[in-house]
């Protein structure tokens, strides 16, 4: 069954058949097959704009080697793999262990700010 979504790009009447997303935190663009719903903050794109699609300096494209006029049906195993991935990418990032204390530093300094004692 065909998507009746249309190709993002501006007066591009073709009908979309990939789906791209930028990823900011790696530098990456990724062109892959139509998402199953539109989701925020992606692109869907016609076969001719998929194929000819160039990724911004200094950014890496990923995109499959084949045509995206016939994508592959998805399998569990494929399906899987993609929850799997959002779900990871989801996951908040644990903040990172604070150092260890300075035996140097003197009993119940707390951050960077200390008092000191004012000259008589």
């Amino acid at each position: 069954m065909r998507s009746h979504r249309s190709c993002s790009r501006s007066g591009c009447p073709l009908p979309a058949v990939a789906t791209l997303t930028y990823v900011y935190a790696d530098s990456t663009a990724v062109v892959g097959p139509l998402a199953t719903a539109h989701e925020p903050h992606t692109y869907d794109l016609c076969a001719e704009h998929a194929k000819r699609l160039t990724a911004p300096r200094g950014w890496e494209l990923v995109r499959p080697d084949g045509d995206f006029d016939a994508p592959p049906a998805p399998t569990s195993d494929d399906l899987s793999a993609l929850a799997d991935a959002v779900r990871e990418a989801g996951r908040p990032t644990p903040p990172a262990d604070p150092p260890p204390p300075d035996p140097t530093d003197p009993p119940g300094r707390r951050g960077h700010l200390r008092a000191l004692p004012t000259p008589p």
